[in-house]
C-alpha cells in the first residue's frame, strides 16, 4: 500500500514536494493538503489531488496520514511538527527547520520520542555528483578534505517573508544554509565560526533589512577551513550555486548537485565528469518511504537540520557582534 501523505504549505516548494509524490505512485500518495489561505490550498488540492484543510491539526485527524511533508516558511512553525511527532506520522520538514536552536531542538526531541522517520529537506545531498563524492570520501579515495568552498548568488525580491530577517533569518539562514550543510557534511562540525553581513544592495527596498552580502569562516583545530559567500546583487534570474573540495587525493567542483568535475590528484591527473538530471526531490522521497518501510535512518535526518541551523545561527550572531565565535 503506498504511503498515506499530507502536506503543509501550499507554496512553490510544497508544489515541487507534490510533484515529486507523483512520481512515486506505488510508494506514496497525496492525500491531503494544509495552509492557512482556502483559496490557495484549493488551488493546491485541484492540481495535485488531496483533501485541502485550512486547518492542520484537522487534517491530521482526518485524513489517516503515513507522513507529513512540512513546507512552511521558518518563521510559521507553531508545534505542527510536534504535533504530528506526537499523532506517530512520519516528517520530512524543509530546511531551515527553525529560526531558534529552542524550536529546532523541540522539533528533534518530539521524533527522537516518538520513534518516528523525520528527515530534512537538504535536497542538495541526493545529486548524483555530490553522492559519488560521498561514495570516493567513505571508501578513502578522496583522501583528507582539507578545504571547502562555496558560494550561493542570485539576485531576486522572493516573497516578503523572505526580506524580513525576523522572519527569514536572513540570506545565511535561509539559503546558504544549503551550501553551510555540505560543508559541515563533509568537514564536520567546525570549532568556530566567524562571518561578515550587511545590506548592501537593498537598502531602498521597503521592508528588506535581511543581509544581501555575506562572507563566513568555518575554522577546525586541525587547520581545516570552509570559506562560503552569499549575494542577493547578483545576475538577475540566475541562480548561481557552486562549491569545491579539495582532499589529499581528489578535487571536487561543483556546479549543481547533478553536475561536477573530480580530479583525481594522485599519480597522474585524471578527470572525471558527473553531469545527470536526476530528480532530487524525487530521490530524496523514495528515501524516506524506504527508511519507513526497514526502520532504517533517512539519508538525512531531522537532527541535520538542527546541526547545520546551529552553524548558520552562529554565523549570524558573528556578523552582528563581529567576532568569532566558537561552537
Amino acid at each position: 500500500m503506498p504511503l498515506r501523505v499530507g502536506i503543509l504549505g501550499c507554496g512553490g516548494i510544497g508544489a515541487r514536494h507534490a510533484g515529486a509524490i507523483a512520481a512515486l505512485p506505488e510508494q506514496m500518495q497525496l492525500v491531503a493538503c494544509a495552509g492557512r489561505d482556502e483559496a490557495r490550498v484549493g488551488e493546491f488540492a485541484k492540481k495535485f489531488g488531496g483533501t485541502p484543510y485550512v486547518d492542520f491539526q484537522r487534517m491530521l485527524d482526518a485524513a489517516r496520514l503515513d507522513m507529513v511533508i512540512v513546507a512552511l516558511p521558518p518563521f510559521a512553525h507553531n508545534g505542527e511538527v510536534e504535533n504530528a511527532a506526537r499523532a506517530g506520522v512520519h516528517l520530512l520538514v524543509e530546511k531551515p527547520i527553525a529560526l531558534s536552536m529552542e524550536r529546532a531542538e523541540s522539533m528533534v526531541r518530539a521524533a527522537d520520542d516518538s520513534g518516528i522517520v523525520a528527515a530534512c529537506g537538504f535536497m542538495y545531498r541526493f545529486g548524483d555528483a555530490v553522492a559519488r563524492w560521498d561514495a570516493a570520501a567513505a571508501s578513502g579515495e578522496t583522501g583528507r578534505v582539507g578545504l571547502f568552498t562555496g558560494q550561493f548568488h542570485c539576485n531576486a525580491l522572493h516573497a516578503d517573508w523572505w526580506r524580513e530577517r525576523a522572519r527569514s533569518g536572513g540570506q545565511m539562514v535561509e539559503q546558504l544554509i544549503h551550501i553551510i550543510d555540505l560543508a559541515r557534511h563533509q568537514l564536520g562540525r567546525p570549532q568556530s565560526v566567524y562571518a561578515r553581513a550587511g545590506n548592501v544592495f537593498h537598502r531602498g527596498v521597503d521592508r528588506y533589512d535581511s543581509d544581501d552580502t555575506s562572507a563566513i569562516v568555518l575554522g577546525y583545530d586541525d587547520g581545516r577551513v570552509g570559506v562560503l559567500n552569499a549575494t542577493n546583487g547578483a545576475v538577475p534570474g540566475k541562480w548561481d550555486k557552486l562549491w569545491q573540495l579539495v582532499g589529499e587525493r581528489m578535487t571536487g567542483r561543483f556546479t549543481g548537485w547533478n553536475s561536477g568535475v573530480l580530479t583525481h590528484t594522485s599519480g597522474a591527473v585524471q578527470t572525471e565528469l558527473v553531469d545527470t538530471q536526476t530528480d532530487v526531490f524525487v530521490t530524496q522521497l523514495a528515501d524516506i518511504a524506504a527508511a519507513i518501510r526497514t526502520g532504517n535512518p533517512p539519508r538525512v535526518p531531522l537532527a541535520d537540520g538542527a546541526k547545520t541551523l546551529r552553524i548558520a545561527l552562529a554565523a549570524g550572531q558573528s556578523a552582528a557582534k563581529r567576532v568569532e565565535i566558537r561552537l
